[in-house]
């Protein structure tokens, strides 16, 4: 996808998110996201958002810690945080293509402007999944579908980027292979599970003991462990493994 269309895209979702904060309330639990209310969602999401925003517009290139969201709450909050993504959305469609930024993961990317959009319109995304399901926060044509094309690339960065990094719990004690299908496209992942962090590759290039597979959409949601897997077959342990130790750190 162009970063053109993550833009796009991040646009949409985050306009969505706050028209379902505005409709469940800052009160409402968040399932999704156990402990949570929405206040709770809205700070996070918002402050991540300026904290990425900070990075291309001041071209930081070394880490910076994100800063608490505001003892704000109700519609004073609702307000924060779209603003926090109305800057964020500015930020990067005024930046230059050659923008210098910090990125914290290896999954291939143009650039950090690439990156940066890229990822916050995937952070964006799957918030407004938890957003949209608290309660009296559904939309009208509920649930707001995650296209294939973009499911796909999310599912991609995930594997290849967030379970690359030395942070990621997804090992095994002996070597073993899982595959990850989408069903509606001819995506498919081999990823190799040892004492070493995840090594995906785009292919099925080897017999695995595990295939997570189901529609691009629904996978990528629950990946990020907010739907059950669509489809597991082989050994059913290797999909508990993802469930149990895959949160992001």
């Amino acid at each position: 996808m162009e970063t053109a269309r993550f833009l796009e895209v991040l646009d949409a979702e985050g306009t969505l998110l706050a028209a379902a904060a505005e409709r469940a309330g800052t009160g409402a639990e968040v399932p999704a996201c156990p402990g949570w209310k929405m206040r709770d969602l809205l700070r996070h999401t918002g402050a991540v958002h300026r904290w990425a925003a900070a990075f291309v517009a001041e071209e930081h290139t070394s880490p910076r810690r994100i800063e608490d969201g505001p003892e704000l709450d109700g519609a004073e909050l609702i307000a924060w945080y779209r603003d926090s993504h109305r800057g964020l959305v500015k930020t990067l469609a005024a930046a230059p293509p050659d923008v210098r930024a910090w990125t914290f993961h290896p999954a291939p990317s143009p650039s950090p402007l690439a990156f940066w959009t890229r990822r916050q319109a995937h952070e964006t995304a799957v918030h407004r999944f938890d957003a949209e399901g608290a309660p009296g926060a559904a939309p009208p044509s509920s649930p707001t579908p995650v296209g294939a094309e973009f499911a796909v690339d999310g599912i991609d960065e995930l594997l290849r980027g967030f379970h690359a990094r030395p942070k990621s719990r997804v090992r095994t004690d002996e070597p073993r292979v899982l595959r990850v299908r989408a069903t509606d496209t001819d995506a498919v992942w081999t990823v190799r599970l040892s004492a070493e962090p995840p090594v995906a590759t785009p292919n099925d290039s080897a017999d695995a003991d595990c295939e997570l597979s189901g529609p691009a959409g629904q996978l990528y949601l629950a990946l990020w462990n907010r739907l059950p897997v669509p489809s597991v077959s082989g050994d059913r342990s290797l999909a508990a493994l993802w469930q149990e130790r895959s949160a992001i750190v």
